[in-house]
């Protein structure tokens, strides 16, 4: 089965990719946290942020169709999540909609931060699109770990990579073998189907971490995640990351 890696680009040659992963992974946590921390009506700010990112982007070298698909992705959940930000908000009616026997309301401040919600969402998830695929994720685990976070979150991390691609391989051929037996019917039967599917899905999921588990231990497995070459913080990543807080704190001298 052919599927889309998060680092499929890491391999590529840019200044981007050749700063630390420390170096990157702090950048984008100080991106995230000042597009976060913005007032929601400084639309300027968030502007000479997208202008960073995307000039970035470019020095990365990234395939522009590649990063639109991956920060599309994220837009159903943001909007899953405050699409009724506009009807439960209070403040100056936008307009009103009869949906059935109710009536509902769409109010300027609503809308407001809905728009706000899926602009800070949007530049956080160009970061982490920015960070994923130009770092190889031993090096973004091996640097998360230098950096204190809990090995055991790294291991989740690790194998949650690993595997979620075994899964979903599972998951395609328990589709085919479905289809190909004339799936079909009523909603009833559908649903009963579907339902042991996802139980099989969950037993073999189970059974497959129990043997990989025995593997590991059988081979010496201690816990520690390791790769073929160590990091290293170099001049550039210095200069890097100190003309970066530079450009983030620019804005909030001037317009804030």
């Amino acid at each position: 089965m052919k599927h889309s890696f998060i680092d499929e680009y890491s391999g590529l040659d840019s200044f981007i990719h050749r700063l630390d992963p420390r170096t990157k992974l702090i950048a984008s946590l100080a991106f995230i946290v000042a597009v976060v921390l913005t007032p929601a009506s400084n639309w300027r700010v968030f502007a000479f942020y997208f202008c960073i990112i995307v000039a970035l982007l470019i020095f990365s070298k990234l395939p522009p169709i590649y990063v639109m698909k991956r920060s599309l992705v994220i837009f159903p959940f943001v909007l899953l999540t405050a699409i009724f930000i506009p009807f439960f908000k209070e403040g100056e009616v936008a307009g009103s909609y009869n949906v059935w026997m109710w009536q509902v309301s769409v109010t300027y401040s609503g809308l407001f931060i809905l728009a706000n919600v899926v602009v800070k969402a949007w530049l956080c998830i160009l970061a982490l699109i920015l960070l994923s695929s130009t770092t190889r994720l031993a090096d973004l685990l091996k640097s998360l770990k230098q950096l204190g976070v809990p090995q055991v979150m790294i291991l989740i991390l690790s194998f949650m990579y690993r595997y979620i691609f075994v899964l979903v391989d599972e998951v395609m051929r328990m589709q085919q073998a479905r289809d190909s037996r004339n799936f079909g019917g009523r909603r009833l039967h559908q649903l009963k189907t579907i339902g042991n599917m996802v139980g099989t899905l969950f037993i073999r999921s189970y059974e497959r971490g129990e043997r990989i588990y025995a593997a590991m231990l059988a081979r010496g497995f201690d816990g520690q995640v390791r790769t073929l070459h160590k990091l290293s913080f170099k001049q550039a990543d210095a200069y890097f990351g100190a003309v970066f807080c530079l450009v983030l704190i620019f804005p909030c001298v001037i317009w804030w």
